[in-house]
């Protein structure tokens, strides 16, 4: 019997907001591990979530989407897409049929990385015709990938031909974690994602990108997990949207979070959620620090 060399290798997927690379990362690894919502920047943090098998490890780092700053939020966020380049052994840039380049600072990045770049075009299961063969083409004329397959992150068309050429171009190396090891992020940082990805599903226009999540307690014992977290938004009158009419609007968020908690940990969810004000944090260094965005 043929022993294989054992392969493994750090992963960055790199794309626009709403390309589907949430989606691909949580395909690949079989868990949900990034926040997936029908809006755009909902990736704010490098989440990496690892997949191990007899002769390899695969860490998967998704990425916030690549977008212009307007806030000190958006600055810590691009710093942490370009960190993920510098330790990268293999790259996936991701986009989909109705993105265009628009002269992104990303593709020379690419252009100049030392490792290979798989392109990954998505979401091929609403293709017309040839529109998924003729975006590869048109692709490959700005960049030259090492290689390219198609996928649907969402039907899990095509995933399979990732990892194969994910594995063909790592590197041999022993395995970085151990093999149980599913995400270099805390129980509380998923708590905190799917607390915001609800409320990214409950609210409109900019109250979703105002709010940051942080949990304050975290007690599990045998049959339960009681967690307290804080809301933030930056102004009082988002407060009041966020809690809603006689708490109607956090209520509906709170249950939709503890529902998928259970699932995600296998246990009871006891969660209480309170609303605070912390004014333009966004804008703020000193305040994204203390909310874990650093790079």
């Amino acid at each position: 019997m043929e022993i294989r060399p054992h392969k493994a290798g750090y992963v960055s997927i790199i794309g626009k907001p709403n390309v589907g690379k949430s989606t691909l990362m949580n395909a690949m690894v079989g868990e949900r591990l990034s926040i997936i919502t029908s809006k755009a920047q909902t990736t704010r943090h490098r989440i990496m979530g690892i997949l191990s098998g007899d002769d390899f490890q695969i860490i998967y780092s998704d990425t916030p989407g690549i977008i212009k700053p307007e806030y000190e939020l958006h600055e810590t966020m691009m710093r942490f897409v370009t960190s993920s380049f510098e330790d990268s052994d293999l790259i996936l840039f991701v986009t989909d049929l109705y993105e265009k380049y628009e002269g992104e600072k990303v593709i020379d990045y690419l252009k100049d990385v030392k490792v290979p770049v798989i392109l990954v075009m998505n979401k091929i299961d609403l293709a017309k015709g040839s529109q998924a063969e003729d975006k590869v083409t048109y692709w490959k004329e700005i960049m030259d990938f090492h290689d390219t397959v198609m996928v649907s992150a969402l039907e899990n068309i095509g995933i399979e031909g990732v990892f194969e050429k994910i594995i063909e171009h790592l590197p041999e190396h022993p395995a970085y974690f151990p093999k149980d090891t599913l995400t270099d992020k805390p129980e509380r940082f998923f708590v905190d994602e799917m607390i915001r990805e609800k409320i990214f599903k409950q609210y409109k226009k900019e109250i979703p990108y105002s709010c940051e999540v942080v949990t304050t307690s975290f007690k599990e014992d045998e049959n339960i997990i009681r967690i307290s977290a804080d809301i933030y938004v930056e102004r009082d009158s988002q407060k009041g949207i966020v809690i809603g009419h006689k708490g109607e609007s956090l209520k509906k968020v709170g249950t939709a979070a503890r529902e998928d908690l259970e699932i995600f940990f296998g246990k009871k969810i006891f969660l209480e959620t309170h609303v605070k004000v912390e004014k333009d944090w966004r804008k703020k260094e000193a305040k994204l620090k203390r909310f874990g965005y650093t790079s």
